[in-house]
């Protein structure tokens, strides 16, 4: 399959989890997430985050199984593919946050799920269940970065707990990014840095 991008954000991605993977023992999803957030094209609020989750949880994920690059080509493009269509708003306007949908597409991507699977189908709609189910806890409106922190935690776990890929155990995470959002929930936030 083509590794192609379709905006310099995806491009972005795209090349820094491969480059990742080719240079580190270790992916931390986590870190590499807050990394790619950092690059200055990346918004605030963007659907590109529904490609940020699949595409570092796979990148941690195959690194740990020690995985081919070239499968991680062809699951990085994949990712691209599905999370293209999980438009901007989709948690608003269709009531199903997109940081969720891709720890969908992550899981389906990994276990070769298809609308005909069986265990791994629920597994990969509990995993997106799940994760609603953490971002609901707090109101809206919406924030893309703690969306974002609450899909990886919960990918982290579910990952180790129902494939047995150990991903790490991220303790705390402290959003960097609060001030550029003008709905920030602030305090009532767990990624507020005073909490």
């Amino acid at each position: 399959m083509e590794l192609t991008s379709y905006d310099s954000v995806t491009k972005y991605i795209t090349e820094e989890c491969i480059r990742n993977y080719r240079e580190k023992d270790v992916i931390d999803p986590i870190d590499l997430a807050v990394h790619l957030m950092e690059f200055p094209e990346m918004k605030m609020h963007c659907p590109q985050h529904h490609y940020l989750i699949p595409a570092v949880m796979l990148t941690a994920a195959y690194k740990f199984q020690g995985r081919p690059i070239e499968m991680l080509q062809d699951g990085l493009t994949e990712a691209m593919l599905r999370a293209k269509n999980v438009l901007a708003g989709f948690c608003g306007l269709y009531g199903s946050c997109g940081a969720a949908v891709g720890l969908g597409i992550f899981s389906s991507i990994l276990t070769d799920t298809t609308p005909h699977s069986v265990e791994t189908w629920a597994l990969t709609n509990r995993i997106v269940a799940e994760s609603l189910l953490q971002i609901a806890e707090i109101n809206g409106p919406r924030c893309c970065k703690r969306n974002s922190f609450f899909a990886l935690l919960l990918g982290e776990k579910f990952t180790k707990d129902q494939f047995g890929i150990d991903l790490g155990t991220t303790e705390k995470i402290s959003c960097t990014f609060y001030s550029n959002n003008q709905d920030c929930r602030q305090k009532e936030c767990p990624f507020f840095p005073v909490n």
